[in-house]
C-alpha cells in the first residue's frame, strides 16, 4: 500500500489531528495511546520538501534558489513562514532591515525587491 501525505490538519473539519495508532509494517505490532506529533510534521508536503532542499544544500539560499527555481526574496519567506509555524520566535527586524540592505549591496536582490520586503517587516 501506498504511503499517503494527509499533514496535521482534519480533512473533514480543519482541526488539528492527533496521532492514537502505531503499527508495525513488519510484524503489525500496535500501540495504542495519545502521542505527540513531531514538530516537522506540522509542515505541508510543500514546506516539508523546502526543508529538504534547504537541508540538502547545507543552508545555502543560492543554492536553494537554484533547485527550487525561485528567487532570494521567495527563499527569505518561506523560510520565515516555516519559522512561525514551528513556533521560532519571529526575526528580530532591525536585524533583518540590515540583510535585505546586504542583499541589495551584494546585487542578490533588486532595489525594487528589497523595498518590497522591508515593507512587510
Amino acid at each position: 500500500m501506498k504511503n499517503l501525505f494527509i499533514g496535521n490538519i482534519c480533512p473533514a473539519c480543519g482541526s488539528i489531528l492527533k496521532i492514537v495508532r502505531l503499527q508495525c509494517k513488519n510484524c503489525s505490532t500496535t500501540i495504542e495511546g495519545e502521542f505527540s506529533t513531531p514538530l516537522l510534521a506540522r509542515l505541508n508536503s510543500e514546506q516539508q520538501r523546502f526543508v529538504q532542499v534547504f537541508i540538502k544544500a547545507r543552508g545555502s539560499i543560492k543554492e536553494v534558489e537554484k533547485e527550487l527555481g525561485v528567487s532570494y526574496p521567495t527563499v527569505c519567506k518561506k523560510l520565515d513562514e516555516i519559522g512561525k509555524i514551528l513556533g521560532y520566535a519571529p526575526e528580530n527586524v532591525e536585524k533583518r532591515e540590515k540583510e535585505i540592505l546586504e542583499a541589495i549591496e551584494k546585487g542578490k536582490i533588486s532595489a525594487e525587491q528589497g523595498a518590497n520586503l522591508l515593507k512587510e517587516l
